[in-house]
């Protein structure tokens, strides 16, 4: 069959590619894709393979069009209220062979032969619309911009690294910035065999995070640059230090400085008050304008979380994370829940401490959650979601106050549930109506660490 495109002229294909722009599936290729049998999460990528470009999907080491040096990727927008678009997800590469990437060398590695030249169709995900009636936004080409490349350079080097040390089943994308290694297969995880360890892990594909697929998308839309400021403003810089290393030779000459002295010293007058004073001191801090977003923490989907301890170094208070949705938690699996999503990102701590009624910097660390310690939340979750569906949240009535069976301290070393609501009547609905109260609807709760964890494990290490 001849094809509507020269598969081995890049031009050729690009060109052909952005005849796509405006269009949907349905619109774009002829009827016999009505035929089409694919099913599953991948379906609207292998869709467009056979039908628009005419090749059968697979899963080959080449990129997909190999002599072009073209790999085509697929992916979901969403469109803000802005109407502007974001990513629905993170961008799943190809597969990690565990046994093959220890071998390697990143610029020989199958990780960049297959995504040095990656061609983008972006479409537009809406709940209830058949696959082949979604729009499809965006077509471009996407080439990592040489600082970029330098970083995902280093991320790929600490992923085969982990192999290297036989815990490829202890991989997380909190280890890295811009490239994770993401979890893909089904419940299980489709375990593989992994160099010098005989622990089997769970497949992984190389990825690129949701807060960077964000950035391609407004360079491809030509959104404006200017609401970023940058930490690393060179490719030399990248070269030879990382995103860590800059953030922390920026904060270290105002370690043991209190908050008026760290003002004074930087020039910038502050809200003290204000709900955003931490995130504008950190900008401060980075040299960064407190109009603008930290460009390399965007990407990096970076958590920042500023600690005040205690003189005894005990956080002041347990660390919250955003409240979870009881309708949600009994429909998720643990490596798809947005509990394990938030833990497995990069977080940069920012420490105070109390001295003298003055609350002076103590230190900053970047830091990921451990293996070990992710299982044990996975135990808080688990409990949680049992006890949400099976109608059981309240243990008993004591004084007019609800107790519940939510795990709290004492059952888990790392985390805890508890409300985060603005009161009791600030709720949420329950899938199973509670047995004691019969209630359906409840106060609105989320996943805390421990502050005994955070001190021990995070700010002590």
């Amino acid at each position: 069959m001849k094809l509507p495109y020269n598969p081995n002229d890049k031009n050729s294909i690009l060109e052909f590619a952005k005849l796509l722009k405006g269009k949907t599936l349905r619109e774009a290729c002829d009827e016999t894709i009505l035929e089409h049998d694919y099913s599953g999460k991948g379906n609207f990528g292998q869709i467009l393979e056979k039908y628009y470009f005419l090749y059968e999907p697979n899963s080959e080491s080449e990129p997909d069009f190999a002599i072009a040096g073209l790999e085509l990727k697929s992916t979901p927008l969403k469109q803000l209220q802005t109407n502007e678009f974001r990513s629905k997800e993170r961008l799943v590469l190809n597969i990690i062979n565990y046994l093959e990437v220890v071998n390697q060398e990143f610029e020989t590695s199958s990780f960049w032969k297959k995504n040095a030249n990656i061609l983008l169709v972006f479409y537009l995900h809406q709940t209830g619309y058949n696959i082949l009636d979604y729009l499809i936004k965006l077509v471009d080409e996407w080439n990592f911009p040489n600082t970029d490349l330098e970083i995902i350079k280093k991320d790929w080097q600490i992923i085969k690294q982990k192999i290297e040390n036989g815990k490829a089943h202890e991989l997380s994308e909190g280890d890295t910035f811009y490239l994770g290694a993401c979890t893909k297969g089904g419940k299980g995880g489709n375990l593989r065999a992994q160099p010098n360890s005989d622990i089997p892990a769970k497949q992984r594909a190389y990825s690129l995070k949701q807060g960077y697929v964000n950035h391609i998308i407004a360079s491809i839309a030509n959104e404006p640059t200017g609401i970023y400021g940058k930490l690393i403003s060179s490719v030399a810089i990248a070269k030879i230090q990382t995103i860590e290393d800059v953030v922390i030779s920026k904060f270290k000459p105002y370690y043991g400085k209190t908050i008026e002295q760290i003002l004074a010293l930087t020039g910038v007058e502050l809200n003290t008050k204000a709900k955003s004073f931490y995130a504008s001191l950190t900008k401060a801090i980075l040299g960064i304008e407190l109009n603008k977003e930290i460009e390399e923490f965007e990407k990096a989907e970076i958590i920042v979380k500023t600690v005040r301890l205690k003189e005894n170094n005990l956080p002041k208070e347990d660390i919250s994370f955003p409240n979870f949705k009881y309708e949600e938690i009994v429909n998720e699996e643990w490596d798809d829940s947005d509990f394990k999503d938030i833990l497995e990102h990069k977080f940069l701590f920012v420490f105070f401490q109390f001295e003298n009624k003055q609350l002076v910097l103590r230190k900053v660390k970047f830091w990921n959650m451990p293996y070990s310690d992710i299982m044990e939340a996975e135990k808080v979750w688990a409990k949680t979601k049992d006890i949400v569906a099976n109608g059981q949240i309240v243990k008993e009535i004591r004084k007019g106050i609800r107790l519940t069976n939510f795990p709290n301290k004492k059952f888990n070393s790392v985390s805890h549930v508890r409300p985060h609501a603005s009161n009791a009547a600030d709720t949420y609905p329950l899938p199973t109506r509670d047995g004691l109260t019969n209630a359906t609807e409840y106060t609105k709760q989320c996943f805390w660490l421990n502050n005994t964890y955070v001190r021990d494990e995070i700010y002590l290490k």
